[in-house]
C-alpha cells in the first residue's frame, strides 16, 4: 500500500452524532463532562485514545472549536499530528501543535494561511491547490515517515474519506445519550448518494469486536472490507 493505514476513531452518541448540537459553542468534549448519566463513563474514550496510532489527523476547524488558537505552549508528545486547514488556525494555533507534536503537517490551500510565517524544525506544509486526501496520504507515508494514522476529522472530511476509499478500520466509542437534530454533525456527513449506481461508494463493515465498556458504553471495532 503506498499510504498509511488509515483507522476513523471517535465518540459518538447512539444516533450517530459526534456533536451536542448545530453551533461550535456546542462540543462532546465540553458539554458530555457536565450530563449525568454519560459523564460518568466518558473517562474511557479518552484512555482509549491514548492507545491509538502515533500519527493522528484533524481539522483545523475542530481544533480551533476546541481552543488551540488561544492556548499555552504545551509539552512535546511521541504524536505526530496531521492538521487539515484553510483558515480556522490562527500562528497561536500552529506554534501550538509545533511544541506539541514530533512531527506536525499542514495540509492547506490556501496561499496566505498564517502557518507560511512559522518556521520550525518539526514543522512540514503541504499545499494543494485543490484537496486530494489521497494524495496528501501518499506524501505522508512517502516523505515523512507514516504508516499507520488515526483519522478523527468532522463529519464532512469523514464523508471524503469514505468517500475516495481511505478508511481500513473503524473504532467507535459510543456513549449512551440520544441528541437528535438534523443539523447536527453526525459520524459520517457531506454528499448524500442518489442513484444505485453509486452504491459502491457504501463503506462496507466486518465486525471484529464489541466491547461493553463500564457506564453503559460500548466500543464497536470493524474492518472495512470494501
Amino acid at each position: 500500500m503506498n499510504r498509511p493505514i488509515t483507522t476513523l476513531f471517535m465518540l459518538m452518541s447512539v444516533d450517530g452524532k459526534i456533536s451536542t448540537g448545530a453551533t461550535d459553542d456546542l462540543d462532546v468534549d465540553k458539554d458530555f463532562p457536565q450530563i449525568a448519566g454519560v459523564g460518568e463513563g466518558l473517562h474511557q474514550y479518552y484512555e482509549i485514545e491514548q492507545t491509538t496510532d502515533l500519527w493522528t489527523f484533524n481539522s483545523g476547524r475542530v481544533q480551533a472549536k476546541i481552543g488551540v488558537n488561544t492556548k499555552k505552549t504545551p509539552d512535546r508528545t511521541p504524536v505526530s499530528f496531521v492538521v487539515i486547514d484553510n483558515r480556522h488556525l490562527n500562528e497561536n494555533g500552529i506554534r501550538y501543535f509545533c511544541s506539541l507534536s514530533k512531527k506536525f503537517v499542514l495540509i492547506t490551500s490556501n496561499t496566505k494561511h498564517p502557518a507560511f510565517n512559522v518556521e520550525e524544525d518539526n514543522f512540514y506544509i503541504i499545499y494543494q491547490k485543490e484537496l486530494s486526501l489521497r494524495n496528501a496520504l501518499i506524501k505522508l507515508k512517502s516523505e515523512y515517515g507514516c504508516e499507520r494514522i488515526t483519522i478523527q476529522t468532522g463529519g464532512t472530511l469523514n464523508g471524503l474519506f469514505l468517500r475516495e476509499k481511505l478508511f481500513d478500520y473503524v473504532d467507535i466509542v459510543v456513549a449512551p445519550v440520544l441528541v437528535g437534530g438534523k443539523d447536527t454533525a453526525t459520524l459520517i456527513d457531506g454528499k448524500s448518494l442518489f442513484t444505485q449506481k453509486e452504491l459502491p461508494k457504501l463503506g462496507v463493515l466486518k465486525l471484529q469486536e464489541c466491547v461493553i465498556l463500564e457506564n453503559s458504553y460500548l466500543r464497536l471495532r470493524y474492518e472495512v472490507i470494501h
